[in-house]
């Protein structure tokens, strides 16, 4: 049972990787279906903050789910502790902290945010199951040059993250409507910042622990974060004659 249920967890994380290229092109061909993005003939919405609450909430109750309700074995060992801590500290902050912040936001349509939860769903079992059963590491793993680098990466990029957010949602004084181009920390070099940081912290998780399942879902997080920063960038260009041309989409001093 134990090799079946390990090999099923390896092939979802090598689908999550087929996923993240299907995403990539779908995404570039039709565009995202969120925001300011989304059709305003859609006939189920939800509003921005209980759509981020929603969709994103199982990647957190899945995973203390998963520790409750097994014996989570691996969990005594440190590295697997702090790697799944790594996961479930993101979305905290992402599932009851981020949407009670949003200020206004487009609806979103029903069908991209039930999308969102079934990825949640997947991705958090996914990672909480590989932690907590079946991830292996040395107790000295956290000395590792690459879970150090990781953590730090990780780290980083979350602090990206919310800084970028936070510029995000203080670009309109009260009482202010319309759009604005975003102003100060990594906006100054890419058109989403707050992308990119998340795209560094999946990628130092990944790093971190040193697994397909980390690496998938770090390839799916920067399939899908370049195809709506393109669309980002895109958009920023034809709606801002003054917009910075220096600006790159994503990747600082890349593209």
């Amino acid at each position: 049972m134990e090799l079946a249920e390990r090999l099923l967890l390896d092939a979802l994380a090598y689908l999550e990787c087929a996923l993240s290229f299907l995403f990539f092109a779908l995404l570039t061909l039709l565009g995202s279906p969120y925001g300011r993005y989304a059709s305003q003939r859609a006939a189920w919405s939800l509003t921005a903050p209980t759509a981020w609450a929603v969709q994103e909430l199982p990647s957190l109750a899945v995973p203390l789910l998963v520790c409750v309700a097994t014996a989570a074995e691996r969990l005594r060992r440190w590295p697997n502790r702090i790697l799944l801590a790594m996961f479930i500290v993101h979305y905290t902050q992402r599932s009851l902290i981020f949407p009670f912040l949003i200020r206004g936001g487009k609806p979103t349509p029903l069908y991209a945010c039930v999308l969102a939860f079934a990825f949640c769903t997947y991705n958090g079992y996914l990672q909480s199951r590989y932690l907590s059963q079946y991830a292996v590491y040395g107790d000295d793993w956290v000395t590792d040059p690459r879970f150090l680098t990781g953590f730090v990466l990780w780290l980083v990029g979350m602090l990206i993250n919310i800084h970028s957010d936070y510029i995000l949602r203080n670009l309109r004084k009260p009482g202010e409507t319309g759009y604005k181009i975003p102003r100060g920390g990594l906006f100054e070099y890419v058109s989403a910042a707050n992308y990119f940081g998340e795209v560094v912290e999946w990628c130092g998780y990944g790093l971190a622990s040193w697994s397909v399942q980390g690496g998938a879902f770090a390839l799916f997080t920067f399939c899908v974060l370049l195809s709506r920063a393109r669309q980002h960038h895109q958009w920023y260009l034809e709606k801002f004659e003054d917009y910075p041309k220096s600006r790159k989409i994503l990747i600082p001093f890349l593209f």
